[in-house]
């Protein structure tokens, strides 16, 4: 196993976060705990495009000028659908980070000093499992402040 075998396993497993999000009750999928935070759906949406952004972002080895996103001008209804949808961006970002190198995750420079740094490939990578990461647990803690059951995520 190379190190990029491990960066894949880690992403898929972070994407435990399918049972945090299915398990949001359909009558609370517009609650948030407050007017400036996301609310349920709008998270999942943010961490699937976020993703897809990533994607195109180390395709470019940096920052896009401009961001076109296939998830913006469509409708928020069901976290089934928001799946659905970024089925395929999804694979397509697996089968990406399968083509990289041990040499690659050190060598390529994402360049977002836009936004205040420039990481290492392999680096960014992590970084992008660590967003979801943080969402997942704040959606768990958005349906303990509902008082909703939670999904058990950890083995």
């Amino acid at each position: 196993m190379n190190a990029t075998d491990i960066i894949l396993i880690n992403l898929k497993e972070i994407r435990r976060s399918i049972r945090v999000w299915e398990a949001i009750p359909e009558d609370k999928l517009d609650w948030n705990p407050d007017k400036e935070a996301m609310t349920c759906l709008e998270m999942v949406r943010h961490v699937l495009e976020s993703e897809y952004y990533y994607h195109l972002a180390i395709k470019n080895s940096g920052s896009l000028k401009e961001f076109n996103s296939p998830f913006e001008k469509r409708p928020l209804h069901s976290v089934k659908d928001e799946l659905e949808f970024a089925k395929s961006y999804r694979q397509q970002f697996l089968d990406m980070i399968s083509t990289f190198s041990k040499e690659d995750l050190t060598t390529i420079q994402i360049d977002r000093s836009d936004v205040g740094y420039v990481r290492s490939l392999g680096d960014m990578l992590m970084r992008i499992g660590y967003h979801e990461s943080v969402h997942t647990g704040q959606l768990l803690q958005y349906l303990r402040i509902m008082k909703v059951d939670r999904p058990r995520i950890w083995d």
